[in-house]
């Protein structure tokens, strides 16, 4: 297989598990029927809200002939990701990092959620995206005081679960509270998982379901981590008002919760793709957590192992990585994993690869623009030696974006407005 034909496979690899993830594939069929007198409230947050938005306004006005003055709400995604609508608002605010505009948007949906009646329905459209999406602060700490922890807690290798566990103590809207404010309205939330293990608690921060985390776990990660917060959160995170709605709570009496999309479908799709073009898809799991390099070390193993074999396959794997931030460089777990995948393999002739996040894009600044991950070839390290650069070198300052970017070997899709967490594929030729 040439270089040129391996990188179409992958692209076709990486497509197929956007596609099987992205709202206008997976939303229309779980969309529930309109309430039958009061108002129908779309509240949508996360990387997917605006094509989640957009498909349901189309499905609710076109489809079913819902007067449009019943239909009303807001979606908040990340910069970038908005979507046109013809009467719901759509807000782009900051992500990872939370910023005023999403602090704005995040009220809105507070107050609609709120003034919700009996009569209405409150349908949530949830994405990854959403806990920096929807940012409210609980009383007391200040939107400065939640970047100031957001930006701690991204460098510190915590874990999305962690991460969660502290926004939810910190939070008007995460950890079960939105669905606490909607009442005594019926509350449906369809969700698209980003998450290791689909857990509703975890994706979103639960802004719906109820949140079995605690106010002193939320302290031992920040402990664990050896991060010491703003004044204004270290007494948010004592002050038992804080405490999020548990499970048996009847504040989730009213609730239901449906996942229309979850890694495990895009990498189905994935699969489909191999076996069609005659290769032996390997599936790793859908849900890997763990340090980017590591990950990357062990998988250059594996891949060599298939090679000594002769084994014609393609490695796959999704979940969330995390970066130990060492350095000052720019990107994001997947590239820091195609990085080191790079060093592992040395060359290693046959063995092509790409990671990168099913979003669009990985780490960086926050922007649209920003790479979504990046490709390995064989003769990766070979052309960067050419250029004067050392891999170990960048490897070490976390600037994985900077060594892939002179060599044309980003991934670069753009936006996808949908999340399903990262895609991995190694693809080994016999």
């Amino acid at each position: 297989m040439t270089e040129v034909s391996a990188r179409n496979f992958l692209d076709r690899l990486f497509s197929a598990a956007v596609a099987a993830a992205h709202p206008s594939t997976c939303l229309p069929p779980a969309l529930p029927p309109p309430p039958a007198q009061g108002r129908l409230i779309l509240l949508a947050a996360g990387k997917a809200a605006g094509s989640m938005l957009e498909v349901a306004e189309r499905h609710y006005l076109d489809e079913m002939g819902v007067d449009p003055s019943r239909l009303v709400g807001i979606g908040v995604a990340r910069h970038g990701y908005g979507r046109p609508t013809r009467q719901l608002e759509m807000v782009e605010a900051g992500h990872p990092v939370p910023d005023a505009a999403g602090l704005a948007g995040a009220q809105k949906a507070i107050d609609l959620a709120t003034s919700a009646t009996a009569d209405d329905l409150v349908l949530v459209l949830l994405s990854g995206g959403a806990s920096a999406n929807w940012i409210a602060p609980a009383f007391g700490v200040e939107l400065d005081d939640k970047r100031a922890l957001t930006r701690a807690l991204l460098r510190s290798g915590a874990n999305i679960t962690e991460i969660n566990t502290v926004r939810k103590h910190l939070s008007r809207i995460k950890g079960g509270r939105l669905a606490a404010l909607a009442q005594p309205a019926r509350v449906v939330t369809l969700s698209v998982s980003d998450v290791p293990g689909d857990d509703p608690a975890v994706i979103g921060s639960g802004p719906t379901v109820p949140d079995p985390t605690t106010l002193a776990e939320a302290r031992d990660v920040l402990a664990r981590y050896r991060i010491d917060p703003p004044p204004s959160v270290a007494v948010a995170l004592r002050d038992p008002a804080n405490e999020s709605p548990k499970p048996g709570d009847p504040a989730f009496a009213g609730s239901e919760y449906i996942l229309i999309s979850r890694p495990a479908d895009s990498f189905v799709a994935a699969e489909k793709i191999a076996r069609e073009a005659g290769i032996e898809p390997v599936l790793l799991g859908d849900n890997l957590e763990g340090e980017a390099r590591e990950v990357a070390q062990a998988q250059a193993a594996k891949a060599k192992e298939l090679k000594a074999a002769g084994r014609k396959a393609v490695l796959l794997s999704g979940g969330e990585l995390t970066v130990t931030m060492r350095g000052q460089g720019r990107g994001g777990p997947n590239q820091e994993y195609a990085l080191a995948l790079a060093v592992a393999l040395d060359g290693a002739a046959g063995i092509y690869a790409v990671a990168g996040d099913t979003d669009g894009t990985d780490g960086g600044g926050g922007d649209a623009s920003d790479p979504a991950g990046a490709y390995v070839m064989p003769d990766t390290l070979a052309r960067a030696k050419g250029l004067g650069l050392d891999p170990a070198a960048f490897l070490a300052n976390n600037d994985s974006t900077s060594f892939f970017e002179p060599l044309g070997d980003l991934l670069t899709p753009g936006p996808t407005c949908t999340n399903v967490n990262d895609f991995r594929a190694v693809l080994v030729d016999e």
